[in-house]
């Protein structure tokens, strides 16, 4: 009878400890200081695809327009505009943080 208590016991601690082990979650290092700092990051990035993407869209159009015809002035005129539109969006998205 004793036996069977001790065996008891045992499998109960066993099965406890086991469950601590399996239950605990994953512990994170960053603090909220950091995840600010990652996030502006992002933005920063995401800011730079926009304004590169801008330039590379007004070069684009500046050529498209030049073939057509166009005259230098109004071209340049043209891509201008795409890239001042293309930088204020990626303010925009900074800001909006």
């Amino acid at each position: 009878m004793k036996k069977t208590y001790w065996q008891i016991g045992i499998l109960t601690l066993a099965f406890a400890t086991a469950g601590l082990l399996i239950g605990s979650s994953p512990a994170y290092s960053e603090t909220a200081g950091m995840e600010r700092r990652d996030d502006r990051r992002d933005d920063r990035q995401g800011a730079q695809d926009i304004r590169q993407k801008g330039r590379d869209v007004g070069r684009e159009t500046k050529d498209q327009c030049r073939d057509a015809g166009g005259s230098g002035p109004k071209c340049r005129q043209e891509k201008r505009g795409i890239k001042q539109d293309a930088r204020k969006a990626g303010r925009k998205l900074k800001q909006n943080d």
